[in-house]
């Protein structure tokens, strides 16, 4: 087995192992050192793909959140869907991605929560990418007569703003309560029933 050194540097591995680095020591104590040291490189190699300690987190924060954009650009694309079951999957989808990541990694879901608060144009960037997809398919379903909306973009931040609680990391306490799920469905079925023409 080659040793980390032996395999090539590339920005994919060098976030990767800063993930796995972040997890074990969190994010106050882990150091672009810590990362190279996992590698077995100079954390001068590091620096030569991420030029600072600050860019190697955004890094990472942009590439988890990427990770729910792609996931969830697959539903708002699927072409068959009608637009009302489209954006019912759409938020499930994400509620349940929030709720896995939260549950199946707390102390990485911790972390993350972090590193969002540090990067604020990085999550700005990620909120957009998602209110973007809920205008295209609240758009869709405008234009098949399916929803009503006179300003699809204001509708669907309305619906992202309504949905918080189930997506946003500050209410991941909520997350655990027993009644989540039929919570979650009776919002989403008032907004969607809102949404109707």
């Amino acid at each position: 087995m080659p040793s980390p050194a032996a395999e090539p540097l590339t920005p994919e591995r060098i976030l990767e192992t800063t993930e796995e680095v972040l997890r074990r020591f969190g994010p106050t104590k882990a150091t672009v050192v810590d990362v190279a040291r996992a590698l077995g490189v100079s954390h001068g190699s590091v620096y030569r793909h991420f030029p600072s300690k600050a860019a190697l987190r955004e890094a990472v924060t942009d590439r988890w959140l990427a990770k729910s954009v792609v996931m969830l650009e697959k539903i708002a694309s699927a072409p068959a869907e009608p637009a009302p079951s489209k954006l019912e999957a759409w938020l499930e989808a994400l509620f349940e991605a929030k709720r896995h990541k939260a549950g199946d990694d707390p102390e990485l879901f911790a972390t993350y929560t972090v590193l969002l608060a540090e990067n604020s144009g990085v999550v700005d960037t990620h909120l957009t990418e998602l209110i973007n997809q809920l205008t295209r398919i609240i758009a869709e379903g405008v234009a098949a007569g399916t929803l009503a909306a006179p300003d699809a973009a204001a509708a669907a931040r309305a619906v992202f703003d309504a949905t918080g609680r189930f997506h946003d990391p500050q209410y991941v306490a909520d997350w655990l309560s027993p009644t989540i799920i039929t919570e979650f469905e009776a919002v989403i079925a008032l907004l969607i029933r809102g949404l109707r023409p």
